[in-house]
């Protein structure tokens, strides 16, 4: 997070190699710890060192160099000034049950912390970083649903609309909403231009606790039930099974916790979460299942997707 803070990756891009004394000049670092903090990175293989000189190695060349539309950097940032700090309080949040991090301004100005009119490059690297998954998880969906049945769908907390761009590319009969607050919008139309897909997804803004949800044959929710509490999370589900068409589905996805060696990696995000958020945390695929099954959903189905995520399937 440091590392990308002071911005060595985007410094060292495109085959630069500098010494430490020449980066300590060039990013402000003190002598004290800048050759330790080097060779922890080294260690780490996010940068090499030969003859001592420091390059990028090809992982942080691609993932890490901010001038790059592969810079899943946004991430870092987010979580250096959020969920960072609010880990060192953990033990406080054993004690209380309360979340550490502070409260997220909650108007028309702010997206994940980050204020859109003063810092909207910063928003747009956060998307970027978003992209990166959301973009791999198009494609497991329109391998895992059988979209030839559907003619619309709706991504609820769609961001600027990255999953659905992606899903009407790969089904080009399928016509598509992002969902989201309205200040994503702008950065919607921005992404929409940049992927030619300005007539096939569409943007409704709005607060899917307040207003209707979108009509549609297809509901995804996706990274979104973990950010609420077990009671908001039911309450979504039975106002998907409200919104969509008889015979639609709802789609959800989360790195939901299901008894295998990887949830480890799945409890330390539960806990990033409780730690950021006041109801958040990640959940059980029984719970999600749960949560379909009370609202009246049917039939649900589970995949294991990309390494650490469930998908589960409910049909209306």
């Amino acid at each position: 997070m440091s590392a990308v803070e002071i911005d060595l990756f985007s410094t060292l891009a495109g085959g630069v190699t500098m010494t430490e004394d020449e980066l300590r000049k060039e990013l402000s670092l003190h002598p004290r710890l800048s050759r330790h903090f080097l060779q922890v990175l080294v260690a780490l293989e996010l940068i090499e060192e030969n003859d001592g000189h420091y390059r990028n190695s090809s992982a942080s060349e691609r993932y890490l160099d901010r001038a790059k539309p592969t810079y899943v950097g946004g991430f870092a940032e987010t979580t250096n000034d959020t969920f960072y700090p609010a880990w060192g309080k953990l033990t406080k949040a054993l004690r209380t049950g309360q979340a550490q991090a502070p409260i997220p301004p909650d108007d028309g100005d702010h997206l994940f912390r980050v204020n859109v009119h003063t810092e909207a490059d910063r928003v747009r690297r956060f998307m970027t970083a978003m992209d990166s998954h959301s973009t791999a998880m198009a494609g497991e969906l329109s391998r895992l649903v059988s979209w030839e049945q559907y003619a619309t769908f709706a991504d609820i907390g769609g961001c600027r609309g990255n999953l659905a761009a992606n899903l009407v590319l790969a089904q080009p009969h399928l016509k598509g909403i992002c969902f989201d607050r309205p200040q994503s919008e702008p950065f919607f139309d921005e992404h929409m231009a940049a992927l030619n897909t300005t007539d096939r997804v569409g943007f409704q803004a709005g607060d899917f606790f307040a207003d209707p949800l979108p009509q549609v044959d297809v509901l995804i929710l996706g990274h979104v039930l973990h950010d609420w509490s077990p009671e908001n999370r039911a309450i979504l589900m039975q106002r998907a099974y409200r919104a969509l068409n008889p015979g639609g589905i709802v789609v959800v996805y989360d790195r939901m916790i299901d008894g295998s060696p990887l949830d480890l990696h799945r409890l330390f995000y539960s806990l990033t979460f409780m730690l950021a958020s006041g109801g958040g945390s990640e959940y059980s695929v029984e719970q999600c299942s749960q949560w379909l099954a009370d609202a009246d959903f049917q039939n649900s189905e589970c995949h294991r997707v990309l390494a650490d995520h469930s998908i589960i399937i409910g049909h209306r």
